[in-house]
């Protein structure tokens, strides 16, 4: 199974393709999608549409995990990450993505097993379970990655479940 992890903003878009095997991972690519904070937000949007489509075409993951917003008490920025995670899910739609959602808690429960680990240790998690060299950069690639991971565990879990009702 190929997976695209993505953590989606306006400013920056994660994004991992991680392929999984049985219960191994194996990287294929990752990265960050950036829009300049001068340009119009339709503008911002319509570029994070096309790089990941882009990213999907070009990889041809099957399914994606994609992490949830996670509500701060800026109301804007809230609203404009939400905008952001919409063209995200749109893009993943139009390219024939199965389409998973995590909140933040249970990506950290499912790297961690700990749903309040901080950043750090969900960070030398992605790199322990992909046995990097050194973790993701920027974070919200890392982020990506771990929601990949995330959606691997379950994605596992849920065949496990399938095959003792059998």
């Amino acid at each position: 199974m190929r997976i695209l992890g993505i953590d989606p903003g306006y400013a920056i878009l994660g994004w991992g393709i991680l392929d999984m095997k049985g219960n191994h991972f194996s990287v294929v690519d990752y990265g960050a999608v950036t829009t300049d904070a001068k340009m119009e937000m339709p503008v911002r949007l319509q570029h994070l549409y096309t790089q990941l489509t882009a990213i999907i075409e070009q990889y041809q993951p099957e399914e994606a995990a994609i992490e949830e917003l996670f509500f701060n008490n800026n109301a804007k920025t809230a609203i404009m990450v939400g905008q952001a995670r919409g063209v995200a899910v749109l893009a993943c739609v139009n390219g024939g993505l199965e389409i998973s959602e995590y909140t933040p808690l249970q990506i950290k429960q499912a790297l961690v097993g700990y749903g309040r680990a901080d950043k750090k240790q969900v960070q030398a998690m992605v790199k322990a379970v992909l046995n990097l060299s050194e973790v993701p950069k920027p974070d919200d690639t890392a982020d990506a990655v771990a929601a990949a991971i995330c959606h691997g565990h379950s994605a596992g879990n849920r065949v496990r479940k399938l095959l003792k009702v059998k």
